[in-house]
């Protein structure tokens, strides 16, 4: 018999912490930059188009023995059910025997991960003296790339958070958001001062490095806008047809991503690449981590880290957290 363990996202977030994810995801795309890592086909199916549907992402971590998946549904009618619309679910396998050993709520763990995949972006890319950062989205995920680049970047001094889409709720949500990241870095170091930043045109003039987190299918951060020497992390473009930058900063700007292949066919570069913006070469971040790739050249480079999210972030923090619950009792083992 096959003892497995089990967390639930009240484990999860007792256990989990920023430190925690970037190791964890650094670790992911060093394996990754070295051959010891494999992101296996993605799959998405529609049970009802525009309704219901489900991806999977899934791989593996020769470094670390694991290989496991995610998979994430979205069901549309769910809330008037009084359910949730998306659920995701994580499970990790031993890589020599096949052997399951955890299942886990990868809701927090997506959060904790994408925040952290945005900030590493920001720690390799972005100018050693960047003091002022952009938060341009306010979902979920806002608070976790903000606490996650004051961790990594402890020089800035100043955030601004701005809902690109409805400015004026951008007070209201920088409300929101300043003490979930003051929780999250509790204990870990990182503190800036959070302000709302209305105007998105002067927030981006502005800002030394810029962290894009939303759905947008139309640019808004505008090229004439971007300033010599910035960073962009973008998050927000996981599917065909997103894009949150625009196009004509792909012809100048330097560019980096997580998967060259999830990049040109669903990331940020997708647009930019199938427009012939952009030649398509991208420089993997998992190199530059490693030292095999240079990143920043100089101070007036502009960079663009193109952050689509791979299953081997996902395993490489689910391995972390079944290591932490083992030395600490929390979760369930059920016994298959």
């Amino acid at each position: 018999m096959t003892e497995m363990t089990v967390l639930n996202g009240v484990a999860i977030e007792e256990l989990l912490t920023i430190p925690m994810a970037v190791e964890a995801v650094e670790q992911a795309y060093l394996e990754k930059s070295k051959g010891d890592a494999a992101l296996w086909p993605m799959v998405f199916h529609e049970f009802d188009p525009g309704h219901a549907d489900l991806d999977i992402k899934s791989g593996d971590l020769g470094g670390l023995g694991f290989y496991g998946l995610k998979v994430v549904s979205w069901f549309g009618a769910n809330p008037g059910k009084g359910l949730p619309a998306l659920y995701g679910t994580s499970l990790l396998f031993d890589l020599a025997t096949g052997a399951p050993r955890a299942l886990l709520n990868a809701g927090p763990i997506t959060d904790f991960r994408t925040g952290a995949a945005g900030a590493i972006g920001a720690k390799y890319l972005a100018r050693p003296d960047a003091e002022t950062l952009l938060m341009a989205g306010t979902g979920a995920l806002a608070p976790y790339l903000i606490a996650a680049t004051l961790y990594l970047l402890p020089q800035i001094k100043t955030v601004y958070v701005t809902n690109p889409h409805h400015p004026e709720c951008s007070a209201a949500a920088c409300e929101a958001i300043t003490p979930q990241v003051e929780k999250l870095l509790s204990g870990c170091g990182g503190h800036a001062a959070i302000a709302a930043a209305p105007d998105l045109e002067k927030a981006v003039r502005h800002s030394d490095v810029i962290l894009t987190a939303t759905p947008a299918r139309e640019p808004f951060i505008k090229a004439e806008w971007v300033q010599p020497g910035t960073h962009i992390s973008c998050v927000g473009a996981d599917m065909s047809g997103k894009q949150e930058v625009d196009s004509a900063l792909f012809a100048s700007a330097k560019v980096f991503g997580d998967d060259t292949a999830q990049c040109l066919s669903v990331g940020e570069c997708e647009v930019p690449y199938k427009a012939g913006v952009f030649s398509g070469h991208i420089c993997e971040i998992g190199g530059v981590i490693s030292g095999a790739e240079a990143g920043r050249t100089d101070a007036s480079d502009i960079t663009i880290f193109d952050s689509t999210g791979i299953a081997l972030q996902d395993i490489a923090t689910a391995a972390a957290l079944l290591q932490a619950a083992q030395e600490t009792g929390k979760g369930q083992t059920v016994t298959l």
